[in-house]
């Protein structure tokens, strides 16, 4: 059974840097759809993962636990582009004097902390 392991250090590591240019590419051209980029990726690569876990065979039970940390991975990373993509778009609406998806934009959540 193949699977995208994000627990390999060396996968992790790209992934992550590759996140952090697509958001801060997001940010330097100030268009909010850059970010969403990692975001769908990290949506795609929950729902395979998680439909690998639901049609895991016996044979392949030891490859549970890696699949449950590449799941928990998978939603940190959500987590984290997700709050990176309201960002860019604050950025964005900002630089263009748009409105942004809410109207508080991310500012919500900085007030509350």
């Amino acid at each position: 059974m193949f699977i995208f392991d994000i627990t390999n250090l060396v996968t992790l590591i790209l992934i992550i840097i590759a996140t952090i240019l697509l958001i801060f590419l997001s940010q330097e051209i100030k268009n909010s759809k850059v970010a969403l980029i990692p975001l769908f990726g990290f949506v795609i690569d929950l729902v395979i993962h998680t439909i690998q876990i639901l049609t895991l065979k016996e044979q392949y039970s030891y490859l549970y636990s890696v699949l449950c940390y590449n799941m928990a991975i998978d939603y940190a990373l959500l987590l984290v582009s997700f709050f990176a993509y309201l960002w860019a778009d604050e950025i964005e609406a900002k630089a263009f004097n748009k409105k942004t998806i809410n109207s508080k934009g991310i500012n919500w959540l900085w007030k509350q902390v």
